[in-house]
């Protein structure tokens, strides 16, 4: 069963109970990955790791040439 289907399903099922509908499927999807976001800058901030730039940082140092 697709997501579109469960939806519809429970779509069906609250309104034949008179509750409230289910939240659309992906409608807080990008709320989430902001809660994500902060939560891995405010860990990098309290373990005092830089919380910026740290993936270019170690892209940078992966990609670089390294003297033998």
């Amino acid at each position: 069963m697709s997501i579109t289907q469960q939806y519809l399903l429970d779509s069906y099922r609250a309104h034949r109970h008179g509750e409230p509908e289910p939240p659309v499927p992906g409608r807080h999807d990008l709320a989430a990955l902001r809660e994500v976001r902060e939560y891995r800058r405010f860990s990098a901030v309290v373990a005092e790791r830089p919380a910026r730039g740290r993936l270019r940082y170690a892209l940078r140092r992966w990609l670089s040439p390294r003297a033998l």
